[in-house]
């Protein structure tokens, strides 16, 4: 029964790689700069990481949201923005996986009496615009500087072909690794408060309840990546505005550095340090960021080729998903608690715990180790055989390079 109630949180995070996880990638396609497949594979195994590594970091913020202290309300919520996610997906609309879980935590309070903390709150709405801005002012800035290179450097167009694929797979893989990082909270983050495993010792590290959560969830959005995410990514990468193969590393690694920007406590400590306020740990829209920056770049170069009707679209998709999210959330939570008599959560008295039912399952921790392990061996042969093949590439660029001068002397 408990790891039934996991599978929303694994539908969500399906979602999310259909939907928010694609577009780590998605310019890159869309300028036939890489296949879909490899991709895929690089995104899949970078996000999971990130997840694993790195996922703690911003589950805080929705748990101060939200509180959610009862295993019939996190399914509830993560299964109300997953539908929401996944009807948006299905129009093909680049939706924020953060805005629906955060619509359905606004929905749970709503429904069992807590008061929404407004400063958080405020927090996680100001990336909705901050996330985007910065995306585009990353994006311009390292264009200006992508092209200034290329023109200083005077670097033969087969090799500088060569350098960017390389390019968008650094920089795609650590984008991935941000988002797993940063949205893997949307994903699993309802589901912390309100539940517990038993840690998994294999040695050379530890895996913490919370940790083997954004494991599954990691899993999940590697599966959403490979099953259902193409069509966005050429909607991202395509329709909004014609992406050059210069334009295209420009935007993944831009949207990589806000991510990562919010994902890190490092760099917020950082900040302290030097005098500057911390960066909150906040989950941030990759979706809104991704179209940013691809808007970035299209209005350096000239608004004209800008698809403003798509654009008109996905803003109506923006706005639209946490109402709807939250709706479907409040009269979920009536249904499931009503017609089942499952407990879905209670009002949270100020001054006291949580009073969160605590769920465990030693089982499904032995059934993550053995995932686990698994995951270790595949990402070690997808490593070799991506290593073994670049390999083969270069040494084929290198012969039509000789070739190619052969014959124009």
């Amino acid at each position: 029964m408990i790891l039934f109630f996991l599978t929303s949180g694994l539908f969500l995070g399906w979602s999310l790689g259909a939907n928010d996880a694609s577009n780590v990638f998605g310019s890159a396609v869309g300028s036939k700069m890489l296949t879909f497949r490899k991709a895929a594979i690089i995104a899949s195994v970078a996000v999971i990481l990130g997840a694993v590594i790195q996922g703690a970091g911003t589950s805080d913020t929705l748990g101060k949201l939200g509180g959610v202290n009862a295993l019939g309300g996190s399914f509830t919520l993560a299964l109300a923005a997953a539908i929401t996610v996944y009807v948006m997906t299905k129009f093909s609309l680049p939706v924020s996986t953060t805005q629906a879980i955060v619509g359905a935590i606004i929905g749970w309070n709503i429904f069992t009496g807590n008061k929404t903390d407004s400063g958080i709150l405020s927090k996680i709405v100001a990336t909705w615009i901050s996330g985007p801005v910065l995306g585009a002012i990353f994006a311009v800035l390292l264009y200006i500087l992508l092209t200034k290179i290329k023109k200083a450097s005077r670097i033969h167009l087969f090799r500088f072909e060569s350098f960017l694929r390389t390019g968008l797979i650094i920089a795609g893989a650590f984008g991935a690794y941000s988002l797993g990082a940063n949205n893997i909270a949307n994903v699993m983050g309802v589901f912390v408060p309100a539940f517990s495993l038993q840690e998994i010792d294999l040695g050379i590290f530890t895996l913490a309840s919370s940790q083997q959560l954004f494991l599954l969830g990691g899993i999940a959005v590697a599966v959403g990546i490979i099953t259902y995410s193409r069509k966005v990514m050429e909607t991202v990468g395509g329709n909004i505005v014609e992406l050059s193969s210069e334009a295209a590393l420009v935007v993944v690694l831009a949207q990589s550095l806000v991510l990562f920007t919010f994902s890190s406590s490092g760099l917020s400590d950082f900040f302290v340090r030097i005098g500057l306020p911390p960066i909150p740990m906040v989950p941030v829209s990759s979706s809104q960021v991704i179209v940013g920056c691809v808007i970035g770049i299209g209005l350096y170069k000239g608004a004209r080729n800008i698809n403003f009707r798509l654009l008109g679209e996905i803003g109506i998709g923006w706005i639209a998903t946490p109402v709807i999210s939250g709706l479907l959330a409040f009269f979920s939570l009536f249904f499931v608690k009503n017609i089942f008599s499952i407990d879905v959560g209670h009002k949270i008295i100020e001054g006291t715990a949580s009073g969160a039912v605590i769920s465990s399952d030693p089982a499904i921790s032995a059934i993550i180790k053995y995932l686990l392990l698994g995951i270790i061996i595949a990402g070690f042969i997808i490593a070799l055989y991506y290593y073994f093949m670049e390999r083969k590439k270069q040494k084929e660029l290198r012969i039509s390079e000789e070739k190619f001068w052969h014959y124009l002397k």
